[in-house]
């Protein structure tokens, strides 16, 4: 008999089984992704940010003034993608960039769909709208070149 033989054993799965709601700020956003327009939010130093917060990031005020930006903008950074996995958005090379959207002033993260030769920081791009959308962030399908 092994030292083992007497060790209980159980099957067990690890899950999240919870639902997470957007709350006011993100549900505006999500559900005007759908109507193909995109919103940030106005800081309480001025400045747009987008995708919008709950609270200033300087001042943990809440922000409640949205503000529609462009669909169109520039990457400010990037990184390639060679082989994509299973879980990425996309199933050829592509692009991890942070977008800074005409009219905001903070970036945010998303993939662009572009060849390696082209993508370059101060690209110009623009959303690539998902056919159909349903209100959360993959209603931009990706940006491209503008």
């Amino acid at each position: 008999m092994s030292q083992h033989d007497d060790v209980l054993r159980s099957e067990f799965d690890l899950e999240f089984t919870y639902t997470r709601t957007y709350g006011p700020i993100m549900s505006q956003f999500f559900t005007e992704l759908k109507d193909q327009k995109v919103l940030g939010i106005k800081g309480s130093q001025g400045q747009v940010i987008c995708p919008p917060l709950e609270y200033d990031p300087q001042t943990a005020e809440s922000l409640s003034e949205f503000v529609e930006v462009a669909s169109e903008g520039v990457v400010t950074t990037w990184s390639w993608v060679v082989e994509p996995m299973d879980k990425h958005p996309m199933d050829k090379p592509f692009a991890w960039a942070l977008v800074k959207l005409d009219g905001a002033d903070t970036a945010m993260l998303h993939v662009v769909d572009a060849d390696k030769a082209d993508m370059k920081t101060g690209m110009k791009v623009k959303i690539r709208w998902a056919d159909e959308r349903v209100g959360n962030i993959h209603d931009i399908a990706c940006f491209e070149p503008a």
